[in-house]
């Protein structure tokens, strides 16, 4: 699903920069803006998709980090209660198995003098041998549990944890040269793109010196349809009045001599003293076309040199 969100964002992308560029070609300031706020949006979201995938894989990394951190707790607690625990006493050869004295197994009605030493002296060892003990667990845990942390990687892995341990990636290894040298390849392909797009569209809308027509005028033809059908004529005529005014402003030289008149059929004639020149006429054609008037479309017939006796 991620994948078909980034092909249609990808797209998107793609045919609003197309037409923010054909646009800025055309001098169509307001429909160059449209596109070019529809490109911010796309990749507004393809940069919102890009963070959810890296937060995705983030929380991924972290509950497996913490899968392993459990894992490794309970190996160094089963190395540590294999430490802890007291091995069995082995049987004694030519012995019964039971683990008792010997000397226990002797009649019971013989009596020794030493026996009650024997018990005080062991009643006094049982003490120091529990204050030893003490002691000595007391100050042995800690490197009990830094021998069981050092031996937990011994340990076997849990036989319910998902893969094996060929299928985990090495840790801490660098990339291969042969991602670095594509996306080293990718980064330079993409800053020549973007150099060669700005000095194509610096040098396609830059105002320029260029030759004097050697016509008196230049004569324009527009055609100015209602999206609308309850507008009347007066508003087609006022709205052509309105787009034509604004655009006086539009070329390189301002058109102080510039009259438009009704042809009859939602056509306007244009007349503009001097002749303007290529750059100008794609300037002015740009701004008649654009989109500024709501309900309202005009559309450049034809645009050409006139001379004065044509008028």
């Amino acid at each position: 699903m991620r994948r078909i969100a980034y092909v249609f964002g990808g797209l998107a992308a793609a045919g609003a920069g197309t037409y923010l560029v054909i646009y800025l070609y055309r001098w169509q300031w307001q429909r160059a803006m449209i596109c070019g706020v529809l490109l911010l949006v796309v990749e507004v979201m393809l940069f919102g998709l890009v963070i959810l995938g890296r937060l995705a894989r983030i929380e991924q990394r972290q509950r497996d980090s913490d899968r392993r951190q459990r894992e490794l707790a309970a190996r160094q607690d089963d190395a540590l209660a294999r430490l802890r625990a007291a091995p069995e006493p082995e049987p004694e050869p030519g012995g019964n198995g039971n683990g008792r004295f010997r000397w226990l197994d002797e009649p019971a009605e013989r009596t020794y003098v030493f026996v009650p030493v024997l018990m005080v002296a062991g009643v006094a060892l049982s003490g120091i041998a529990w204050v030893v003990q003490r002691i000595a667990s007391a100050t042995a845990r800690p490197a009990e549990r830094r021998l069981a942390g050092r031996l937990a990687v011994l340990t076997a892995p849990d036989p319910a944890a998902p893969g094996d341990l060929e299928d985990l990636p090495p840790v801490g290894a660098p990339p291969s040269p042969g991602r670095t040298a594509r996306v080293v390849a990718v980064g330079v392909v993409g800053a020549a793109l973007l150099a060669a797009l700005i000095v194509g569209l610096a040098n396609l809308t830059q105002t320029r010196d260029e030759r004097a027509d050697e016509s008196e005028a230049t004569s324009v033809l527009v055609q100015v349809d209602l999206r609308d059908a309850n507008m009347t004529e007066a508003r087609r005529a006022l709205a052509a009045r309105q787009v034509w005014e604004r655009c006086r402003d539009s070329t390189s030289v301002p058109l102080n001599h510039a009259s438009l008149g009704d042809l009859g059929d939602g056509l306007y004639a244009g007349v503009v003293r001097p002749a303007l020149t290529e750059h100008d006429r794609l300037r002015l054609r740009g701004c008649l076309e654009d989109a500024t008037l709501e309900r309202v479309n005009l559309r450049v017939v034809g645009i050409g040199d006139a001379e004065a006796d044509q008028e």
